[in-house]
């Protein structure tokens, strides 16, 4: 799994605080896998994330409107990669544990890939009209 984030990060995006490129992490995947393995599953089993992957730094980015006025930005983090690789990793254990252990119901809507108000909205009128159509045979 850490092969295939590393492989898959976007050379594109900024650097984080500690000052690991991701093009750089991305041309060592075959060196770094193994030991960034270990490092992410020592974090796991010992709930801690290392001090570095926690820092970030705090860039306004204007948005819209007068640029002196600072309600016109918004804060971006700017964290370090493999902190938001370990991230990733974390994230997939946890989806993967609900979606197999069958943790949210199927009725949920909110916060689950492929669901949203419209899927939610789409159920709740297909009860309705199941109902409706149940009520008429039956009177």
């Amino acid at each position: 799994m850490v092969s295939n984030l590393l492989h898959h990060l976007d050379t594109h995006k900024s650097m984080g605080q500690d000052g690991i490129h991701p093009r750089v992490l991305r041309e060592l995947v075959e060196v770094l896998t193994k030991p960034l393995s270990i490092i992410y599953q020592q974090s796991w089993l010992t709930r801690e994330v290392p001090l570095d992957w926690r820092l970030a730094n705090v860039m306004p980015i204007y948005k819209k409107g007068w640029k002196e006025d600072p309600g016109n930005c918004r804060p971006v983090s700017l964290t370090p990669v493999l902190g938001k690789v370990m991230e990733q990793i974390i994230w997939s254990a946890i989806t993967w544990h609900i979606r197999h252990n069958q943790v949210i119901r199927p009725s949920q809507h909110g916060f689950m890939k492929g669901r949203s108000c419209l899927t939610n909205l789409i159920s709740f009128y297909d009860k309705v009209i199941k109902g409706m159509r149940e009520w008429l045979w039956s009177t």
